[in-house]
């Protein structure tokens, strides 16, 4: 992406369009960075007044921001997801409101989670996908509409990041190969009559902000409709959710069986797959396991 930052001398916030800093940033008294930057870059805006702001920058890996506001302007009109309200997104800049994070999540604060996220799944929609595009990360995550939830993951998550991973040289071909036959067995492995969901679809702990014993916000959302195993089984792929998690979405939501056993590495794959296109390296270890254990 070609770069169009420019410097603003009067605020001195290198970066920064000058229509957003006149229209929003209004002399910002301290600009500091956060963490979570790997992909962009992010830093706290605290103003002379007392108000907060965060904001997002292109970190050079290609992401749209304007699409990552979109995105959360979704789940505020459409959810009661809690997420930080957008004030100005465009490619290479997203400013939005500071939540509170303490770092870590309670057991009640896993709980509280549970009940959020049973809420967002339990928004439904006629088919799968999404009214356009998204991105997770950085990357380009397609959501054509269709009506089966096996051809959605086949032909839009689990084939389409198989082949950027590959394409990119961090897959090898023969894990490749080993894909395309895990592909035919999907009507075996997962059950039918799927009901599409909204998902957050980025659901680890780095995206979950908790103050206390209670869930400040969402961030970071990869959106669409699709199986709600898809952000369930996200959620363990780093040990982000545990216990207190399922035991209260269980109670609101119950699973149906062969989740944790079997459709948690199945799905897994996606975000597996995700890394290994970012990141390489022992990813693709991991999704050459997994894919050997389904054959």
């Amino acid at each position: 992406m070609k770069e169009r930052r420019e410097r603003s001398g009067q605020h001195g916030l290198p970066g920064f369009k000058l229509r957003a800093m006149i229209d929003l940033l209004d002399r910002p008294h301290h600009e500091r960075p956060l963490g979570g930057g790997c992909i962009a870059q992010v830093s706290l805006l605290e103003f002379e007044d007392g108000e907060k702001l965060v904001a997002k920058r292109d970190g050079g890996r290609g992401g749209d921001l304007e699409l990552e506001g979109w995105m959360l302007r979704y789940l505020a009109q459409n959810s009661t997801l809690p997420v930080p309200e957008v004030h100005h997104c465009e490619s290479e800049l997203l400013l939005m409101s500071w939540l509170p994070d303490g770092g870590g999540l309670s057991t009640a604060a896993e709980r509280h989670a549970a009940d959020l996220i049973a809420k967002l799944h339990a928004i439904t929609a006629p088919d799968f996908g999404l009214e356009r595009d998204s991105l997770i990360g950085p990357l380009h995550q397609p959501n054509p509409q269709e009506t089966d939830w096996i051809t959605f993951f086949r032909d839009h998550r689990l084939l389409y990041m198989a082949d950027l991973a590959k394409d990119r040289g961090r897959l090898p071909a023969g894990t490749r190969h080993q894909i395309d036959r895990l592909a035919v067995r999907l009507p075996d492995l997962i059950p039918a009559g799927v009901k599409p969901s909204l998902l957050h679809g980025d659901l680890w702990g780095g995206n979950i902000l908790a103050s206390g014993d209670r869930i400040s916000g969402f961030i970071d959302p990869a959106i669409y409709y699709g199986d709600r195993e898809m952000d369930l089984a996200f959620s363990t792929l780093f040990g982000s959710l545990g216990e207190g998690f399922f035991q209260r979405y269980q109670e609101l939501q119950p699973l149906e069986p062969g989740f944790f056993e079997e459709r948690r590495e199945l799905y897994n794959l996606y975000p597996l797959l995700v890394h290994t296109a970012l990141f390489g390296g022992g990813y693709a270890g991991a999704v050459k396991r997994i894919t050997e254990g389904f054959l």
